[in-house]
């Protein structure tokens, strides 16, 4: 079955970087879209970013653009998520999730990592 894991959360100070990753299983990588979308206590879940199968096309919510970064490698059947200039804001569980090309829904979702960012 298809399987998504997220890694590399933790905590970190205000101003710095973490890169999340999530590796996925059980489905044909690269004919997927990527996404990464975070939820903070008692707030819905946002969007932060996707990234076509092929890896040229990416898109990031205006909230991380010019901090966030999203890429992947179809080799490895993974997908990052490297942050830059950390805010407290920021601070949420971040979830990876799959989304075949030509569908609007995302079909398959990860775990989640939990990222804090410290003041």
């Amino acid at each position: 079955q298809v399987q998504l894991v997220e890694s590399g959360g933790g905590l970190v100070q205000a101003g710095g970087s973490l890169r999340l990753s999530c590796a996925a299983s059980g489905l044909t990588f690269s004919s997927y879209a990527m996404g990464w979308f975070r939820q903070a206590p008692g707030k819905e879940r946002e969007f932060v970013g996707r990234i076509s199968g092929s890896g040229g096309s990416t898109y990031l919510a205006d909230s991380v653009k010019g901090r966030f970064t999203i890429s992947r490698d179809n080799a490895k059947n993974t997908v990052y998520l490297q942050m830059s200039s950390l805010e407290p804001e920021d601070t949420a569980v971040y979830y990876c999730a799959a989304r075949i090309a030509g569908f609007n829904e995302y079909s398959y979702w990860g775990q989640g990592t939990q990222v804090t960012v410290s003041s």
